[in-house]
């Protein structure tokens, strides 16, 4: 059976995905692709400060500049995206400390909102 998680996309991480340019989208499309069906996309890289693994991001650029995408596979049964966003400093890779503050205070509300969507889920599977 070909089974894959369903994604669960947190705040306005959806809105600011698709508003990425075509090619970036289908590229990051496919790697969460990739993590609903239980692997890593070869551009997933655990994003640091979050210990191990549990929290990615896949970085994709354009001649328009880079973009991100952070999701987690905490969540046994669902990938949720945290968030999407256009890195806009010119020096440095690092993520800047508004976005990681953003995905942190995100992946608090990811928990409640994930055992929310497992109830309703369970309901609907029933």
């Amino acid at each position: 059976m070909d089974q894959k998680k369903p994604i669960i996309w947190i705040g306005s991480s959806k809105k600011d995905f698709m508003e990425f340019p075509h090619e970036v989208r289908n590229e990051m499309g496919h790697a969460l692709y990739i993590a609903q069906k239980g692997d890593k996309h070869r551009d997933a890289k655990p994003l640091k400060g979050f210990g191990g693994g549990s929290v990615l991001e896949i970085v994709q650029s354009d001649d328009q500049g880079t973009y991100r995408t952070v999701y987690t596979v905490q969540m046994e049964e669902a990938v949720v995206v945290l968030h999407a966003f256009q890195k806009k400093s010119k020096t440095g890779i690092k993520t800047p400390k508004q976005d990681i503050d953003l995905v942190e205070q995100r992946l608090k509300s990811a928990h409640q909102k994930y055992k929310e969507w497992l109830v309703m889920y369970k309901k609907e599977v029933n």
